[in-house]
């Protein structure tokens, strides 16, 4: 009913919406007739981003490149660094917390310690800051900044939900677009994310024809895959069954797939849902801890996401004995088209590299 109320208060705001529209396509004109001024980086660079407000894989995608090139060339991560309490340029170290960069680029540096990992407002300053810092790096790789037109990347990676396709979609605040539809143009790599395991070819053909590729771009299909839980404080393995009751602790955008995978996969399951990035109170701590001691389960743990752990951890204290555990997910790309997709990015660095 909630949902419904809310679809329906959003129709109302259509001339807002519009208005919205207005100014992205004028912003989107601008740099079109080079009025607004892009500018290039003499590196490999790869942007990953939506049309969307909300979740549509982007922090997995830029895990699933960082483990694909990790080993082969020298790359770092640049992203906004949204909600963080700091301003400006910041890179990462062993004194860093989720509150100076933001939780995305915290799980960064958290999982992959020998990558830079950095943040910034304006990444068109970020990146020579970045290179001053780090001057081996030989690719950077953008987080959500596909509608940052300040910055011409090397290889745009569009991201698009499944459940939420940009094509079927409108605009703030009457619908979640932020960009302009007609902007999937300058993508290279169209992803579109979240799908069932089980899509059939006939169905991902659909797709393709509702968002009609343009010459020379590539389109795959992604589903997620979860991991094996792990305890937040001591990373101790749990894996769940049909015994086990779950609460479900969420501040991200979109936590419905999450909910289905736990409900097919535990005896019942509790959700304590908060806003998409929400900064966790020592008094939500609380609320969580009575919430889960009302089950009355013999076999019970609470779960959350990896981005709302960085926003827990500061909580080590209390969590050391607290049954919550963290669950991995990561882009499993359907129809076997993972190499596919390994081969483009590859081969982007690597010829740009002999351009160079």
């Amino acid at each position: 009913m909630f949902s419904t109320f809310l679809k329906s208060f959003r129709i109302l705001l259509l001339p807002f919406a519009l208005l919205y529209w207005m100014a992205v396509w004028l912003r989107n004109w601008m740099y079109d007739k080079k009025i607004f001024q892009s500018t290039s980086f003499g590196l490999p660079v790869i942007c990953i981003g939506n049309l969307s407000v909300g979740g549509t894989g982007k922090s997995p995608m830029v895990e699933y490149l960082i483990v694909t090139l990790k080993d082969k060339y020298q790359i770092a991560t640049l992203s906004r660094g949204y909600k963080r309490r700091t301003k400006g340029f910041a890179l990462a170290d062993e004194n860093t917390t989720a509150l100076d960069i933001g939780d995305e680029p915290m799980q960064f540096h958290l999982k992959f310690p020998g990558v830079p990992v950095a943040v910034g407002e304006e990444r068109i300053v970020a990146i020579p800051q970045l290179l001053h810092q780090k001057p081996a790096t030989q690719a950077i790789i953008l987080d959500d900044a596909f509608q940052h037109r300040a910055i011409t990347a090397g290889l745009n990676i569009l991201l698009t939900d499944y459940n939420n396709l940009f094509t079927k979609d409108f605009y703030l605040p009457t619908g979640d677009l932020r960009d302009l539809k007609s902007s999937y143009k300058r993508a290279d790599i169209i992803v579109v994310t979240k799908c069932k395991p089980g899509l059939s070819a006939e169905e991902a053909n659909a797709i393709k024809e509702e968002i009609s590729p343009q010459d020379g771009q590539e389109l795959f299909f992604t589903s997620i895959k979860y991991g094996v839980p792990y305890h937040i404080i001591s990373r101790k393995e749990y894996r769940l069954d049909k015994k086990t009751e779950v609460l479900l602790v969420a501040g991200i955008a979109n936590p419905l797939p999450l909910k289905n995978m736990i409900e097919e996969n535990s005896k019942a399951y509790f959700l304590s849902h908060f806003p998409d990035h929400h900064i966790f109170s020592i008094d939500d701590l609380k609320e969580i801890k009575k919430r889960f001691e009302k089950i009355e389960a013999a076999q019970k743990i609470i779960l959350t996401t990896e981005k709302d752990a960085m926003r827990l951890i500061k909580f080590r204290d209390v969590l050391r004995d607290l049954p919550m555990y963290v669950i991995p997910i990561r882009h499993h790309f359907l129809f076997e088209k993972a190499e596919t997709f390994n081969g483009i990015v590859i081969n982007f660095i690597e010829n740009f590299k002999r351009e160079a």
